[in-house]
């Protein structure tokens, strides 16, 4: 083999890898589908930029294609370490990268020894190891998805709680867990696992066979999403949280993502569902209606008071956790504990005893400063909650956000508003909503960041003892 094709085919095995390593990276942002990859990323001018310019120069400049090596991979590199999401190496991305490089590896000496070109394919290596890593994936998640029945169906005794909803899954998930701990052997999937995989995932690793009551969210971006998990764990009681205009964009409408969330009543085993009024008011025999239910409510930075009646009774509830609107997640906890034996004194107790889900409202006092960690709330009525509870502050306030992602101008409008008669300095980060903040923001300070690595050394030049800093959602930078 002549230098000059050895030069040819080591570069194009290092420009392949490299152009696998980005399509992956985006695969694993948006559920490893690729039509929500190539029509709904939100940064479509990095695929022009970091695959499609390369990828032309590459074939244009013929046997000098190698030299685009020279400046792309720095380039991607330099790329890749500003992210705040990187790629994560699961088994799933360790298989992609070992058949990519195994199939550039066989393509690449056909070509060789047929002598048929000086520029070695690109498109061609990729493109069939994504359809073999489909394929391979696809297998794999049937053979869990019955080992996960399997499991599932051997556990007798198990009650499973599903919640879905717009908002509030997570905070609904970890309230109910905490509220049914105080009496029962409960799991809950952790973080935000909402999907059929990752729930096939945490069922067949880590839920522990003696585990009385499982909590879980489902997730949905399109029809059929929630009944899959349904006909999955089919569970005994199920929640439809608060639903609102979050994702449109994948819905078009509020009735679609409705209609969606209701997927989850389609259980072959259901008992009882707790539904919130802004969902349905059609009457079934199995579902209880909720979110109309907590009256006397105050919400400070100090705590959370309201009552809330059980079987005709009104009772006091309180807790150190933050947000008029968690109520509604604690309504539903309360009530599933009640509907499963718990007496109201002990419901009390549990309620007393909650402990904040981390990020979302979460109150941290550092350097004289009060925190308000909300970065995993991502919907209008927890944001304005978050506002409001600043206003209470006698010091100066500080807003970081992106504002609202994956929803419409009106509700970063109404957002904006909110932030104006409140705050004293604005951080907005991220360039999604950038235009529309710079814009219609009144405050005092606006800073616009488009780099979040920026962020800590921003904070401390601006802010000050005595301050009140919300962080109200996160977004990551490839949004």
């Amino acid at each position: 083999m002549e230098p000059t094709q050895m030069i040819a085919l080591g570069a194009n095995f290092l420009f392949v890898f490299a152009l696998g390593w980005y399509l992956i990276t985006n695969l694993q942002w948006y559920d490893y589908r690729i039509e929500r990859v190539v029509l709904r990323h939100h940064k479509t001018w990095w695929h022009v930029l970091y695959f499609v310019l390369p990828f032309i120069l590459y074939y244009v400049l013929g046997t000098y294609g190698p030299f685009v090596l020279v400046a792309y991979i720095p380039f991607l590199y330099l790329w890749h370490a500003k992210l705040d999401k990187k790629l994560v190496l699961t088994w799933r991305v360790k298989r992609f990268l070992i058949l990519l490089l195994f199939i550039t590896v066989i393509l690449n000496t056909l070509w060789t020894l047929r002598s048929i070109s000086d520029t070695y394919s690109v498109f061609l290596p990729l493109a069939l190891a994504y359809l073999a890593s489909w394929g391979v994936e696809k297998f794999l998640f049937l053979m869990y998805k019955k080992e996960a029945k399997r499991k599932i169906e051997s556990m007798s005794d198990l009650t499973i709680i599903c919640i879905t909803g717009s908002y509030g899954k997570t905070s609904m998930k970890n309230f109910i867990a905490q509220t049914l701990s105080s009496k029962f052997n409960v799991y809950a999937t952790p973080r935000s696992v909402n999907t059929i995989g990752g729930i096939i995932r945490d069922v067949n690793e880590s839920l522990p066979v003696n585990t009385q009551v499982y909590v879980c969210e489902a997730g949905a971006r399109e029809f059929g999403d929630i009944y899959a998990i349904t006909q999955l764990l089919n569970p005994q009681i199920v929640v439809v949280g608060k639903v609102g205009p979050q994702h449109l964009e994948y819905f078009k409408t509020v009735e679609r993502i409705k209609q969606t969330k209701l997927e989850i009543i389609h259980s072959n085993r259901l008992k009882k569902a707790f539904i919130h009024t802004s969902v349905t008011d059609v009457p079934h025999e199995k579902v209880t209606f909720f979110g109309n239910d907590i009256h006397n409510l105050n919400a400070t930075l100090e705590g959370t008071d309201f009552d809330l009646a059980l079987n005709a009774d009104v009772h006091h509830f309180h807790t150190s956790v933050l947000g008029g609107f968690q109520t509604m997640n604690m309504n539903a906890a309360i009530l599933i504990a009640y509907e499963m034996g718990m007496s109201a004194e002990e419901i009390e107790s549990a309620v007393y005893h909650l402990k904040s889900v981390e990020h979302r409202l979460e109150r941290i006092d550092s350097g004289g400063k009060i925190i308000l960690d909300d970065g995993y709330n991502g919907n209008i009525d927890g944001m304005l909650e978050g506002v409001r509870l600043c206003s209470l502050h006698t010091g100066r306030k500080v807003i970081v956000t992106p504002g609202l992602v994956e929803s419409t101008a009106e509700l970063n409008r109404e957002l904006i508003n909110a932030i104006n008669g409140v705050f004293d300095i604005a951080i907005i980060t991220g360039q999604l909503n950038a235009a529309q903040f710079e814009s219609e923001l009144k405050v005092n300070e606006v800073v616009m960041l488009a780099d979040k690595a920026q962020l800590v050394k921003t904070l401390g030049e601006v802010t000050r003892a005595g301050d009140i800093i919300l962080f109200a959602n996160d977004a990551p930078n490839f949004i």
